[in-house]
């Protein structure tokens, strides 16, 4: 390489040299008043300018491919090593020697870019950055799946999610903690953001790091609740064994004449036994058995839920109607678990619209941007109660007679395991909502 610039350099040196000596002989030819030879000189030192001007554009010109080429991302361009001058040759090769390792720089860097933004998009936190214009710099997909937007460029697009929630982030400064919420298909999302800075390149950019308190506050609730469950179905079923036990004792040691204590016995330990089959149902609720999931195609899925249905209430008067988009729809999940959960929900709505002559149940399945597959269960039934809907996912709550209000629970704790949610719409029809990562 040394060799190869130090005989460039001679060269170069040489035609400067013989360019400056031809300058001093024209001057002087001039000077002394010979003009033919003058005139000989100057043809020479013109010719000599000519060469140098020829070999710069040379130069410049294939500096240009090259460059142009690379912002193009145009690999084909090769300079001819074999054609030409030995110095042509000499750049040529030195040129494409530049372009390959430019290209593999560029190319390094791409593959860095791309291994960064899958770290990124593994990480359970949404992360955007943002520049003081407001114009998004990155990205990762937990960020547009919490905001719920396809594309997202601008702070400017939150306007079509929520006007404060616009307001908020494009006004955020380093070093704040904010605390918002906004409703989308989803349901409501409360986002809990951490703002940061940095300067790159000169340029002031602001981190922003979003976090779904939702998602955190169900699990800890659910982790609560099954704790509590587990607790109180132990320490009931404890009390209410001996005495069911000891009263069937009794029972079969009373006298046939002493009827009053036979029935007395007789009903402490139906009741006994009632209440143990009671609280036996609520220990559903802490041994899910974990998922086992499979590829099953969701259209005859859907199909006999509806039959299921119909065979275990009441229904005719009901239309059910589904809709899959596409039709040949695939989801990935426990098809038992699953079947508990669209039972519940089926039932449900069956006796939200009870005697209702036009009742409508209908059952979307679709796909979203995010590859995410969501199951739509409508009615149009008796609707839930604005005062009552925060609660309907609450373990023991219920507002129907004889109910036992672990059906939603066991639903959402089912979905919880599953990796997915369970959500219950604002809307004027009673809308929910299974959504499958």
């Amino acid at each position: 390489m040394r060799n190869r610039f130090r005989s460039l350099t001679n060269r170069y040196t040489f035609r400067m040299l013989l360019t400056l000596c031809l300058g001093v002989a024209t001057t002087l030819l001039f000077v002394n008043g010979s003009f033919v030879w003058m005139g000989i000189s100057t043809c020479a030192l013109l010719w000599s300018i000519w060469w140098q001007l020829q070999g710069y554009r040379s130069h410049t010109r294939r500096l240009l491919f090259l460059i142009d080429a690379l912002e193009n991302n145009d690999q084909t361009l090769h300079f001819s090593e074999e054609q030409g001058t030995s110095e042509s040759k000499q750049i040529n090769r030195s040129l494409n020697r530049v372009g390959r390792i430019l290209y593999q720089v560029k190319a390094e860097t791409a593959r860095r870019e791309k291994y960064y933004e899958l770290i990124l998009d593994c990480v359970n936190s949404g992360l955007l950055v943002l520049n003081d214009n407001g114009a998004v710099y990155q990205k990762n997909s937990e960020a547009v799946r919490l905001l719920g937007l396809n594309i997202f460029t601008h702070v400017r697009q939150l306007n079509k999610v929520d006007k404060l929630l616009m307001e908020k982030i494009e006004h955020c400064r380093p070093g704040e903690k904010l605390q918002t919420s906004f409703s989308n298909e989803r349901g409501t999302v409360n986002l809990f953001i951490r703002v940061s800075d940095i300067t790159v390149q000169n340029e002031h950019l602001r981190i922003l790091s979003l976090n779904d308190i939702n998602t955190e506050l169900d699990e800890k609730e659910i982790d609560s609740w099954i704790r509590l469950t587990r607790v109180l179905t132990h320490e009931i079923m404890n009390a209410i064994t001996p005495i069911t036990s000891l009263s069937d004792t009794l029972l079969s040691l009373a006298t046939p004449g002493n009827e009053e204590i036979r029935n007395g016995l007789q009903t402490i330990s139906t009741t006994g036994k009632g209440l143990l089959a009671f609280v036996e149902s609520y220990r559903r609720f802490t041994r899910i058995p974990s998922p086992e999931p499979s590829l099953f195609y969701l259209k005859p899925f859907l199909d006999r839920m509806i039959e299921l249905a119909r065979h275990q209430n009441n229904c005719s008067h009901i239309t059910f109607r589904v809709e899959i988009e596409p039709a040949d729809l695939i989801l990935y999940a426990d098809e038992n678990l699953i079947t508990q959960v669209s039972v519940n929900l089926l039932k449900n709505a069956i006796q939200a619209i009870g005697t209702q002559p036009d009742g409508v149940i209908t059952l979307r399945a679709y796909g979203n941007a995010a590859e995410e597959v969501l199951i739509e269960f409508r009615n149009n039934g008796k609707p839930i109660p604005p005062d009552v809907a925060p609660h309907i996912f609450i373990p023991f709550f219920t507002t129907k007679e004889g109910g036992s209000g672990i059906g939603l629970s066991i639903s959402r704790q089912i979905m919880r395991l599953s990796g997915g949610s369970i959500v219950l719409l604002p809307d004027k029809e009673t809308r929910f909502v299974l959504t499958f990562n």
